[in-house]
């Protein structure tokens, strides 16, 4: 199983043939998903961090 095998997935990249292995409609949706989470995410991570201050120390 390999390259040139037209049931593994390998094989199917190879020969640039979308089969039950690697279907077309699957690849899509999951790079719509990926492209439609990724920006909300990264603004959300930046918005939650609030920026440290550093505190004095007292004098003794």
């Amino acid at each position: 199983m390999g390259r040139g095998d037209k049931k593994s997935t390998k094989g199917k990249r190879t020969i640039g043939s979308f089969g039950v292995t690697r279907n077309r409609k699957k690849i899509k949706t999951q790079i719509k998903r990926a492209a439609s989470v990724k920006p909300t995410l990264a603004a959300a991570v930046v918005e939650a961090k609030p920026k440290k201050v550093a505190k004095k120390k007292a004098d003794a």
